[in-house]
């Protein structure tokens, strides 16, 4: 089972950038899917998830009504678009799987995670 992400790059504030997430070796159709981020000398954090039926989305404050989570379940693919994007946002952005039902914000919580891609916000 992979996980592989893409989209990242440097763009100025206010700026938006697409990522994308692609799984492969499973059909992740049924899987919980999310992103995480995390900054030099910090954690990792929760910013955005989406259940498998696509009807139940849940996102971090700090992103909440300037990103958007969706999936493509016949692609196996998983996006987030990222609007109005502050230099706070900068970080190496992952994707994760979840094999069972819920949307933990826990990275303990995913079974699977991609290699990560770098967003950078310059003010």
């Amino acid at each position: 089972v992979q996980l592989q992400a893409c989209g990242g790059g440097l763009v100025q504030a206010g700026g938006s950038l697409r990522l994308s997430c692609v799984g492969s070796g499973q059909t992740f159709s049924s899987y919980t899917m999310a992103w995480f981020r995390q900054a030099p000398g910090k954690e990792r954090e929760f910013v955005a998830g989406v259940r498998w039926s696509a009807g139940s989305t849940a996102y971090a404050d700090s992103v909440k009504g300037r990103f958007t989570i969706s999936r493509d379940n016949a692609k196996n693919t998983v996006y987030l678009q990222m609007n109005s994007l502050k230099p706070e946002d900068t970080a190496v952005y992952y994707c994760a799987a979840r094999r069972s039902v819920g949307l933990p914000r826990a990275t303990l919580g995913y079974d699977y995670w991609g290699q990560g891609t770098q967003v950078t916000v310059s003010s």
